[in-house]
């Protein structure tokens, strides 16, 4: 485990815990070839917001990485509602992008 990843692992579950600690953390497992454990982290920080679309984004995109194609057409399609709500319209087109890629396979 990185310095980095433990430094992210120390502050969850203390006052600075929440979706953009968990994103940080999953980019930082996804740094260190820990796919399952990033998927894991970016699904407990959509539990804090599950509007955050950047955390939709990478757990679709970490979905794919990982072979499920499935369950990333359904982080995308989520991700995709969540950009529409938030107005996050350049997440919304490139989630869309990635979905219409996806649903080619």
């Amino acid at each position: 485990m990185s310095n980095r990843v433990a430094s992210l692992r120390a502050l969850c579950g203390g006052p600075r815990d929440g979706a953009l600690l968990r994103v940080g953390l999953a980019s930082a497992l996804l740094a260190d070839g820990q796919g399952a454990n990033a998927i894991a982290e970016l699904r407990r920080a959509l539990e804090f917001d599950p509007d955050y679309s950047a955390a939709w984004k990478l757990l679709g995109k970490s979905l794919v990485d990982s072979g499920d194609a499935n369950a990333a057409i359904d982080a995308y399609r989520s991700g995709i509602t969540a950009a529409m709500r938030r107005g996050d319209k350049q997440a919304e087109k490139e989630m869309t992008v990635f979905l219409k890629r996806l649903s080619k396979v």
